[in-house]
C-alpha cells in the first residue's frame, strides 16, 4: 500500500493532524522495515502502538501506580507494606525509582543498581530492561544501552518498532489483535480498545 499522509494517519490512529505531521515520516520508515505491507498489517501497528503510547503521545513509561495498582500489577513483587510505602497516595506521589527498581531488577538484563528505572518502558512499544534495549539499539543502529533516552526520539522511538514486530514475526497475524495483543502485552490488557482502534484504522485504510 501506499505511504501514510499525515491527513490518513491523523484519522486511521485518531490523533490531530498536528502530530500525525511530527510523525508520519517515521512511521511511515518504521512501517516499511517492519514489513507491514497491507492494510490489515498497518491498521494492526497503528491499533497496537496507538494504544501503548497513547496515540504517540507517551514514550516513557509512567510507573505513578497506587499500593492497589502495584500489589494488583506485581503480586509477586510487592507486598502491602512495601506497596503502601511506595505508592501514590493523596498525601504523597509515587516513588517511581524505587518501584522501577522492585519491579523490574534482577530480570530483563537488569543488573546494576539503579538499571530497573534507568531502563524503563520507552518509546511506543514500551522497550524495557537493559538486555531489550542493547538488542533493540543492535538492530536500529542506535547505543540505546549506554543512551536510554534516545528511544525518546521520534525517530528511534518508531524505528524500535521494526525490531519488535520482526523479533516476534507480527506481520504474519494479519488482523488477529489478541494474538498480537497477547505477544505484545502478555495477556489481553486493553483487549476492547486496540480492536477498536483496529477496526477504525482498516476501515480508514481501506476506503470505508
Amino acid at each position: 500500500m501506499k505511504p501514510l499522509t499525515p491527513q490518513r494517519l491523523a484519522d486511521a490512529m485518531g490523533i490531530g493532524l498536528a502530530s500525525a505531521e511530527l510523525w508520519v515520516s517515521h512511521v511511515n520508515t518504521a512501517l516499511g522495515m517492519c514489513g507491514c505491507t497491507t492494510p490489515e498489517h498497518v491498521a494492526q501497528w497503528i491499533a497496537q502502538i496507538g494504544h501503548e503510547s497513547a496515540g504517540m503521545s507517551r514514550l516513557v513509561e509512567s510507573l505513578n501506580y497506587t499500593p492497589e495498582c502495584l500489589m494488583k500489577t506485581w503480586p509477586a513483587r510487592f507486598d502491602e507494606a512495601t506497596a503502601q510505602r511506595l505508592g501514590r497516595t493523596a498525601n504523597k506521589a509515587a516513588d517511581q525509582e524505587a518501584i522501577a527498581e522492585i519491579a523490574y531488577f534482577g530480570r530483563m538484563g537488569n543488573v546494576h543498581k539503579g538499571d530497573g528505572f534507568r531502563f524503563r518502558g520507552r518509546a511506543l512499544v514500551m522497550t524495557t530492561g537493559r538486555a531489550n534495549y542493547r538488542e533493540c539499539g543492535q538492530a536500529i543502529g542506535a547505543d540505546l544501552e549506554q543512551e536510554p533516552s534516545l528511544l525518546e526520539m521520534r525517530s528511534t522511538a518508531a524505528a524500535s518498532t521494526a525490531w519488535y514486530w520482526r523479533k516476534h514475526k507480527l506481520t504474519g497475524y494479519n488482523g488477529d489483535v489478541l494474538r498480537v495483543t497477547r505477544l505484545i502485552n502478555g495477556g489481553t490488557n486493553g483487549l476492547k480498545d486496540r480492536q477498536a482502534r483496529y477496526g477504525k484504522a482498516l476501515a480508514v485504510l481501506s476506503g470505508g
